[in-house]
């Protein structure tokens, strides 16, 4: 029942880990073993192993109880090098979302719209991925279920750019507090697709700024996930990551490694399928969920 309402925890191995009498050698590779299979990945494990038997050495312990607090501190540490907060001060503010398609984009903004809603925001949604048939119906659905209005296209296969300019004007004339638009996923081309939200940036530039550009990355797909991602990180002014599908996949390491990875902050995760399951990241809270 643990392991079911604390999805992220790296489970029994460590609460069995730090439980036991004193910290030997078979306790570093239990951590090495339990690390890795959280998809910290090997040079962030080992990196982390390092530096706690350096702290082990340093503060002359032998307590477990106190590996596991090292432990807290080095991942939290590190996660909070990179500033999560979310810049939406701006009216509106306007924010593109990015990704491959398959990682959750449209359902993330569905989600994003009603944390934001819950939070007493006005929002409206722009529908410019026109190149999938079923992206507007979708976004339509989710943008009902997160008490947003949305901007869909006036014609089929409509030029995404001039969607986004209808959602910006339609934010700046209604009094929108947050725009949040969509974007396609894949084109012909990873140039063809790259251009496309170039030329998205432009046209929103020329009415406001935009307050964040916010990659999709899905959790179970690991580093893959992020290699499948890197024309987003160099192309498109990336600001924040949202990592889609913690729940249940016990890859909550891969947060941490994404991070470190592309330099990139978390600004947001999902943690489930439910309309309320997207929150703000918290370095502390994340790593409290993490480790126990």
């Amino acid at each position: 029942m643990a392991e079911r309402s604390n999805p992220w925890s790296l489970g029994n191995a460590l609460r069995g880990m730090f439980s036991r009498p004193t910290i030997d050698e078979s306790t570093w590779e239990d951590l090495e073993d339990a690390l890795l299979t959280a998809d910290f990945g090997p040079d962030i494990t080992e990196s982390i192993i390092d530096e706690l038997r350096a702290s082990v050495t340093r503060f002359k312990t032998t307590d477990p109880a106190d590996l596991r607090r090292m432990l807290r501190e080095t991942l939290e540490e590190r996660l909070a090098k990179h500033d999560s907060t979310l810049k939406l001060t701006a009216r509106p503010a306007v924010v593109l979302v990015v990704g491959v398609n398959g990682v959750g984009k449209t359902t993330t903004i569905g989600k994003f719209a009603k944390f934001l809603t819950v939070l007493g925001r006005s929002v409206v949604v722009g529908a410019a991925d026109t190149f999938r048939a079923a992206a507007v119906e979708q976004l339509a659905t989710w943008a009902e279920r997160g008490g947003a209005a949305i901007v869909r296209p006036q014609q089929e296969r409509q030029d995404p750019a001039s969607v986004a300019f209808q959602t910006v004007e339609r934010a700046q004339r209604e009094g929108f507090e947050i725009a949040i638009i969509d974007t396609a996923g894949r084109l012909q081309t990873k140039s063809g697709l790259m251009d496309e939200l170039g030329k998205i940036r432009r046209v929103i530039e020329k009415q406001t700024d935009i307050a964040e550009v916010l990659l999709v990355l899905d959790a179970t797909t690991g580093q893959n996930g992020v290699a499948q991602a890197e024309a987003f990180i160099e192309s498109a002014g990336v600001t924040g990551l949202v990592i889609t599908k913690l729940d249940g996949s016990a890859k909550g390491g891969f947060v941490l490694a994404v991070q470190e990875r592309t330099g990139i902050p978390i600004k947001l995760i999902g943690q489930g399928e439910g309309i309320n399951d997207l929150t703000g990241f918290t370095p502390h809270v994340f790593v409290q969920h993490l480790v126990g």
